[in-house]
């Protein structure tokens, strides 16, 4: 009975956080990690694995909804900076599986908040000139691959403030990007963990269920918003979770 009520909570956050990854464009390992944390008492490493099998469909389906809107989602630009994550992201989370518990969950802690001030002053529309040319995209998978390796979450947190602040790309075009980064780079940074058996099968499975079915309603939510008002949608999500875990911890 404790099994069955605990796989019908999963089921019920996973949907609730399927609906809000597809709106911010990530796979909604931001939120399950500190959940399972707090709520379940996982190591760091053991929450960012599990998370980890929740995000890798999720993102697959919502890189197919951006996509259908952002082609750049699906162009060779965005495809060459996600072979690049998905290489680097392999050896990042097999350095995470080594690295103190404490530690991990204090870089994890610092990770958010500093990606959440980034994006708390907004952007105006359109988006600003180009910093740098588009052939040096790929440097945003050695990024955004580097820190979902290292931390099962943040390809996309990364990757969508280097891709607007740098690049001159819109908020959402940077998403649909950003997912085509994150989504084979997940399965690489799931199999690292799965190698450590830092992933808890059963919780994982029962949130990637519950998620897979309520991304397409947050995509068609994200669109209905200004790139301005997501942004700081997105970066107060991030403090305020940040602040909830380290409280706690």
């Amino acid at each position: 009975m404790d099994l069955m009520l605990t796989l019908l909570g999963s089921l019920a956050l996973g949907a609730a956080l399927g609906f809000f990854g597809g709106i911010f464009g990530i796979g909604g390992g931001i939120i399950a990690i500190p959940i399972l944390i707090l709520a379940g008492g996982m190591e760091q490493a053991t929450a960012q694995g599990t998370a980890l099998v929740m995000m890798a469909p999720n993102l697959l389906v919502a890189w197919w909804r951006y996509a259908r809107r952002n082609p750049e989602g699906l162009g060779r630009e965005a495809l060459t900076v996600a072979v690049v994550a998905t290489a680097i992201t392999w050896g990042a989370a097999l350095l995470a599986n080594r690295l103190d518990p404490h530690l991990l969950r204090i870089l994890f802690c610092v990770f958010l908040v500093v990606l959440g001030l980034l994006q708390l002053p907004g952007r105006s529309e359109p988006p600003s000139p180009a910093r740098l040319p588009r052939r040096l995209l790929p440097l945003v998978g050695l990024a955004g691959g580097g820190s979902m390796g290292l931390m099962g979450i943040g390809g996309g947190l990364v990757a969508t403030p280097l891709l607007t602040g740098l690049f001159g790309l819109g908020q959402r075009a940077a998403q649909a990007i950003s997912l085509a980064l994150v989504t084979p780079a997940s399965v690489a940074a799931l199999a690292g963990y799965a190698r450590h058996q830092s992933v808890d099968w059963p919780i994982g499975i029962a949130l990637a269920v519950g998620g897979v079915g309520t991304v397409s309603a947050g995509v068609a939510v994200a669109h209905a918003f200004s790139e301005r008002t997501l942004r700081r949608l997105f970066g107060i999500m991030l403090i305020l979770t940040a602040a909830v875990l380290a409280i706690r911890a």
